[in-house]
This record gives C-alpha cells, structure tokens and sequence, in this order.
C-alpha cells in the first residue's frame, strides 16, 4: 500500500528554486507529491564548520509512494547526484542539493548512519521542522510515548536558529539596495532573473 514520506529540500548552492523545481519533478515520477510547504531561509546549521557559507532555503514536500524507504533513500541520492552534489562531501559542506527523509508514515528505522527513520535529529532543527510545520503540523511523530506532533516539537525546538519564510518580492522590498549589490547574499546567483529585474526597478 502507498505510503506518505515527508522530506526535506535544502541548498544554499547555484538556483535553489529551479533545483527544488527539478527535484520534485523528480520525486514525482515515482509517485504523487501532495504537499510542498513555502520556501524558509536559515542560517547554515553547523556551527564553526559553516562560516561564511550563504544561507540555506529549505522546502518540505509530502510525497504519497509505493516506494519502500531505502528504495526512497536511494532515488534522494539519485535526485542529489542529477543536481550536482558529489558524493563523499565533508558533513556540513556548502549543498547545490540536499534531500532528507524526516518521516516514512508511523515506520520506524534505525540501520546504522544509513537510514534512521524518523530522522534523529528532527526534533532539534528549526530548519527542518518549520518548512514540515507548514504542510504537516497535526501528524504524530513516531517515537516513544508520548507522541508529539510536529507542531508540538516545533514549539518545544531548542535551536536558536531562526527559519523566516522566503519569498523574492519580499526580500526586494527589505533589501532592494542590497540586492543590487549584493546577490549572493540571499542565496541566489548573480545571473538570476529576478536580480536582473530588480536593477530596472526603482528602490523601494
């Protein structure tokens, strides 16, 4: 019977939305993506070993499959690979793409480093639980009584790193000069169209 896998897009490398446009096309060959939550931009998450690194965007998506969870883990690393990422890259390493797995319906794994489901350090990143908040924040779960859900673990979260929403004209609209001068700052090539468009506009 189909399951619903809950996983998490990530980059802070090259165009994140036309990489996270490309991965759930991607996902959606193998089965139906019935949510996508907005896109949330946090700070790298790694203390030391990201300095200097450009912030993250980050989107969770529902993906209804027939797929079984490592047969899911291995299409993630395959959908990694298509959009550059190398494999053996240090832990914290700067990510043209990273796709977790946080949660395989109410099944439990835990298979060394390979596959942990639910993924072990959800509870404790902000980045990941906000973007699931948006699409998922009444499912329980799975783990020793009592179940929270992931509204709840979002609450009870002790990252300190915040996760805003992301939106271009948002960002335009705070930072026009910035974007002007500065791009990469918001975690977007240079070449990007929307850059483009906001040198002919005029500051807001």
């Amino acid at each position: 019977a189909p399951n619903t896998a809950y996983l998490l897009l990530g980059a802070n490398l090259g165009d994140p939305v036309a990489t996270f446009a490309a991965a759930r096309a991607a996902l959606a060959r193998h089965g139906t993506v019935t949510a996508e939550s907005r896109l949330f931009r946090s700070a790298p998450w790694g203390g030391a070993a990201v300095a200097g690194q450009p912030p993250y965007l980050n989107q969770a998506v529902a993906l209804h499959t027939l797929l079984a969870p490592f047969a899911l883990l291995r299409l993630t690393q395959q959908v990694e690979a298509a959009a550059g990422r190398a494999p053996g890259a240090a832990r914290y390493a700067a990510r043209l793409l990273d796709v977790d797995i946080l949660l395989f319906s109410t099944i439990e794994i835990e298979f060394g480093e390979e596959l942990m489901l639910p993924h072990p350090r959800l509870a404790a990143r902000r980045f990941a639980l906000t973007p699931l908040a948006d699409i998922a924040p009444d499912v329980l779960v799975p783990g020793p009584a009592p179940r929270r859900t992931v509204a709840e673990l979002l609450a009870a979260c002790p990252d300190r790193c915040r996760s805003r929403r992301w939106a271009l004209l948002t960002e335009y609209c705070a930072h026009g000069t910035s974007l002007r001068s500065q791009p990469e700052r918001f975690g977007l090539p240079k070449h990007h169209k929307f850059f483009l468009l906001c040198r002919q506009l005029p500051q807001l």
